[in-house]
């Protein structure tokens, strides 16, 4: 069959939608952070902490029924008042504030584009199981759980203007405190003038997905769905207006006005060990010894070019200066000289498949974002290796995106992140 006609943006489009919220007592206790930061044991801590935390919803578990059952959840958290649908369609005004911390922005139902629309644009590339799991859940509870994270170069435009104002004189919808002490509030946007305003300034801009590449990919395979389903069921001249399949939800942030976070997502690879890796890696790499984590860390952090602190426990090596003739011929001829020089592009492409044999990939590779020490104690754990790297730039994050690139997967994490079960969405409400 043909690829549908699908309906196409007119440009960066955020529409309001009927909010569903928690209503509890305690909001932070029902919220977690997005899935793919949580680890078993944090579902545990997050279900102790609260029986109708969303963590129920967006990590239902390892049973075949699992999807089902995150359906039935939602089903009877909405018929008992757990969850309740706001009555008026809004774009929330979202705002994260804590030690270091102040980010505001939108969320709403963003309009679908593909990446050759450019509309909104993927720097990071997407693994099968990961959009596969979500295209289950997603597809079965028919419902958005978290929003996925957009920055958008505003200049403190329109948009932004109103954002601010509104945090700053308005008392929110409501707000939440977790654990980490950032405090969390929302503010809904239902004023048609007001919403016009921002649409009208988003309209000419184009977003960059910071986090959420699967489950945009998920959006994708989802309108597609819908809309092969409708070619099969209708004539060829159906109407192409646009309808919940169309949409997905999405913060929002102008990024000059509210600068992201990039932090390091890491690598552990079990069974391959320290004194293996290390071997292996002289052939191509100078690598320095250091004796302890700290320091390693610190010589990691000073380091310029491709490098990387292999570490199982106290002692750690750096690998710097790969043999250029070696990388040369490793990294692909058809990609740009900036991207050949991402520290994850010569992991994935030349250090992991040309002097360890083997590929980046979910089964042989493990991730662990930001915590270096975390990766260390997952490596002793596997009897492995932990691979720590330093943090992309921003800058070379979006000049990658800008030429139709991306980087390998699990190459970056912006931040602040959303907190996932402020807000829902539900496809039967929009």
């Amino acid at each position: 069959m043909a690829n549908p006609e699908l309906p196409v943006p007119d440009g960066l489009v955020l529409r309001p939608f009927h909010g569903v919220r928690f209503a509890v007592d305690d909001l932070a206790e029902v919220t977690s952070p997005p899935y793919d930061l949580i680890t078993e044991a944090d579902v545990r801590v997050l279900l102790d902490t609260h029986p109708n935390n969303v963590v129920r919803l967006i990590l239902p578990g390892a049973d075949r029924h699992r999807y089902a059952e995150a359906r039935e959840t939602l089903h009877a958290w909405l018929s008992s008042g757990v969850l309740a649908v706001d009555e008026t369609p809004a774009v929330y005004v979202y705002e994260q504030r804590g030690p270091d911390v102040l980010q505001r922005g939108l969320i709403g139902d963003v309009g679908l584009a593909s990446p050759e629309q450019r509309i909104i644009l993927p720097h990071e590339n997407v693994m099968p199981g990961p959009v596969a799991d979500r295209l289950a859940l997603m597809r079965t509870t028919q419902a958005n759980l978290e929003p996925i994270f957009l920055l958008y170069e505003g200049g403190g435009g329109a948009a932004t203007l109103l954002v601010d104002q509104i945090a700053d004189s308005r008392p929110p919808l409501v707000e939440a405190e977790t654990r980490d002490e950032v405090r969390h509030r929302l503010w809904a946007i239902t004023d048609p003038g007001e919403l016009a305003s921002l649409n009208a300034d988003l309209r000419t801009r184009q977003a960059l997905i910071a986090d959420g590449h699967h489950r945009y990919a998920t959006y994708l395979a989802l309108q597609h769905e819908h809309h092969s389903t409708a070619d099969a069921a209708t004539t060829p001249a159906r109407s192409l207006e646009p309808g919940p399949w169309d949409f997905g939800l999405a913060l929002l942030v102008d990024s000059t006005s509210y600068p992201p976070n990039l932090k390091a997502i890491h690598r552990v690879i079990p069974g391959l060990l320290l004194n293996e890796a290390v071997a292996k890696a002289k052939s191509a790499w100078r690598v320095q010894e250091y004796g302890n984590l700290a320091e390693g860390l610190a010589a990691l952090e000073d380091a310029t070019g491709p490098a990387y602190l292999l570490s199982s426990g106290d002692a750690a090596h750096l690998l710097t200066d790969p043999d250029p003739e070696q990388l040369e011929q490793a990294m692909p001829a058809d990609r740009s000289a900036r991207w050949r020089a991402l520290n994850t592009s010569v992991l994935a492409e030349f250090l992991l498949p040309k002097i360890w044999g083997m590929n980046d990939d979910e089964q042989s590779v493990r991730v662990v974002h930001h915590d270096a020490h975390k990766a260390v104690r997952l490596a002793q754990e596997s009897g492995g290796t932990a691979v720590l790297l330093n943090p992309l730039s921003v800058n070379d994050v979006l000049a990658v995106a800008a030429q139709k690139e991306r980087v390998p997967r699990k190459s970056t994490s912006f931040g602040p992140k959303p907190r996932t079960g402020l807000v829902l969405r539900t496809f039967a409400l929009g």
